[in-house]
């Protein structure tokens, strides 16, 4: 069975001048979801990787909206997310916000059927926010890269101040629906992950963005930002200790 959800913005806003936008849809075609995740949990991350410790996996709400905030480190990511928190550990499919430049062909065919949809990082686009702003109000968990780029520098860097916006417009939209925001730390022990690499990923508390709505969007984005980006820091902080805690899934 494949869901599907399509947002559809006429046209952006480059320089002044209007743009022809992209159409936005994605979907969960779970014929392709049970072949493609045990796959990988069962067989590709286990001979691939060394050590794999987990921790902090019942932080994640079982319902209503959240967002699902990890480091980015890796194209691992996009398969170590739902190895850490995906339906088997949480119950609940995920849907994740891609850069454009990786929706094409083959891969993009894929992407958009396991949950993905395309932003473009560049100029943002008006439909890829209102799918994101969809997905939420309908309650969805939905993953999004607030760094915006792979870093593998060891920190966490300067995040995107679109989460934030996105987030607040959703909880005031929709008072009361009790939007989450779950900081993830992903830690690989190399910095291009290669054969027999241990990973750890440390999930965070989640933080209810309703706390921040009660500033103007500007100010409570803004200590939104800022307090992400303190809980992800700690949680990498973390990573030496959750190393010698070895707890394979």
């Amino acid at each position: 069975m494949t869901t599907t959800l399509k947002s559809t913005s006429d046209y952006g806003n480059d320089h002044g001048n209007p743009i022809k936008a992209m159409s936005v849809d994605s979907g969960i075609c779970h014929g392709l979801i049970n072949i493609i995740y045990p796959l990988a949990r069962r067989v590709v991350i286990p001979f691939h990787f060394g050590q794999l410790t987990v921790t902090g996996q019942e932080n994640v709400p079982k319902t209503g909206p959240i967002i699902l905030a990890p480091t980015h480190r890796s194209r691992w990511d996009a398969l170590m997310v739902p190895y850490a928190v995906g339906k088997p550990v949480t119950g609940r499919d995920l849907r994740y916000m891609v850069s454009a430049n990786e929706i094409y062909g083959l891969q993009g065919w894929l992407i958009r059927r396991l949950g993905g949809f395309p932003v473009n990082t560049g100029r943002g686009g008006i439909s890829s926010i209102r799918h994101t702003v969809e997905l939420l109000s309908n309650g969805e968990a939905l993953v999004m890269f607030p760094e915006g780029n792979i870093f593998r520098n060891g920190e966490v860097n300067p995040l995107k101040p679109g989460m934030a916006r996105i987030a607040l417009q959703v909880e005031s939209s929709h008072p009361g629906i009790g939007l989450n925001i779950v900081p993830i730390s992903l830690n690989y022990s190399q910095p291009i992950p290669t054969w027999g690499c241990d990973v750890t990923v440390t999930v965070g508390s989640p933080i209810s963005v309703a706390d921040y709505s009660t500033k103007s969007v500007k100010k409570g984005a803004a200590q939104l930002t800022h307090d992400l980006h303190t809980a992800m820091t700690n949680l990498d902080k973390s990573y030496p200790q959750n190393c010698s805690k070895k707890k394979l899934l």
